[in-house]
């Protein structure tokens, strides 16, 4: 039986974390290979903030510059889902994909991201991405000076309120029919001139991806330009908790600042394992992790050679 060919690295995710990892480790000579499953957070955004050069720039875009620079070093990117993965006797890691193909790599990356949890309001899709955001500093700017309504289920509306009037006077906390404010919730809000609207939401209403009404079960239709919506978020890959890494209280992997989990030899880049989620500060990351990789395995190899039985230093004193 043919034994299967090992890669230095293994990297799950084909977003910016992964494809800069992978960039790095390319450029290192490392023997890697990149799955992306398609499946990035940001794929319906009208474009990038917040990224130096990159500036709107669409996402597809984007990501279609980086794999044209991957070519370069010769790294395989596979259109692919990683189901399952299990860490070997020896320390390696072996990755299986969806149609059964297997992966064996010394170095296992994630950069799978996270993927928001949508309401189920009828329309929410329809504008989600070009009207609705979960991010002020990745979209306040395009609806500064808008009607901006802030949808929670939760009390995390309350601080996202607050802060977009920052990029607008006009903003309106829609609850959804849940009653998560206090008295002292509701007064500090009056404070900041933020009305609080507890009927449920009906349906949105507008046209061609641009929002302009949120119609509750009453009746009442609500004027809005911009929608915000703090609702919680979960791993897009549950691949490193299965391998053993535990989740912070904001719903992200736990790493060292080289993006190494308690797991040896397992890594993690990008939203996944942090809470600042910009495109910027995930490529970054992934660059840093694509260095941490590589000194990792420049060690190990200097370990091997050390031990090694043919090497000078081992050989005895005549």
């Amino acid at each position: 039986m043919p034994v299967p060919h090992v890669y230095d690295a293994i990297i799950v995710g084909g977003g910016p974390a992964g494809l800069n990892a992978a960039i790095v480790l390319g450029r290192c000579r490392r023997k890697i290979i990149v799955f992306d499953s398609g499946a990035q957070r940001n794929k319906k955004a009208e474009g990038i903030h917040n990224y130096l050069t990159r500036d709107d720039i669409l996402p597809e875009k984007f990501l279609t510059i980086a794999r044209v620079e991957l070519k370069k070093y010769g790294v395989p990117l596979k259109k692919s889902l990683i189901k399952t993965a299990r860490k070997l006797d020896n320390g390696d890691f072996m990755v299986t994909s969806q149609n059964g193909q297997t992966f064996r790599g010394r170095k296992l990356l994630i950069a799978t991201g996270l993927k928001d949890q949508m309401p189920a309001i009828k329309g929410f899709e329809n504008f989600y991405g070009n009207s609705i955001f979960h991010c002020p500093y990745c979209d306040g700017w395009e609806s500064r000076d808008l009607q901006i309504a802030v949808l929670s289920e939760n009390r995390k509306g309350i601080e996202l309120a607050m802060a977009l009037k920052t990029w607008s006077d006009s903003v309106i906390l829609f609850t959804n029919g849940n009653h998560y404010t206090s008295p002292v919730d509701m007064r500090l809000l009056k404070k900041y001139g933020i009305p609080v609207q507890k009927e449920k939401i009906m349906r949105l209403a507008g046209s061609k991806g641009s929002l302009r009404q949120i119609v509750l079960e009453t009746g009442e239709a609500i004027p809005c330009d911009k929608m915000f919506f703090a609702n919680d978020y979960s791993q897009q890959s549950d691949l490193a908790e299965e391998l053993g890494c535990r989740l912070s209280n904001h719903n992200v992997i736990i790493t060292k600042k080289s993006g190494h989990t308690s797991v040896p030899g397992l890594y993690v880049a990008g939203d996944a394992s942090w809470d600042i989620h910009l495109v910027v500060i995930a490529a970054a990351e992934g660059a840093k992790a694509g260095v941490y990789i590589n000194k990792q395995l420049q060690k190990e190899e200097r370990e091997k050679i050390r031990s090694s039985k043919n090497h000078p230093g081992n050989s005895p004193t005549r």
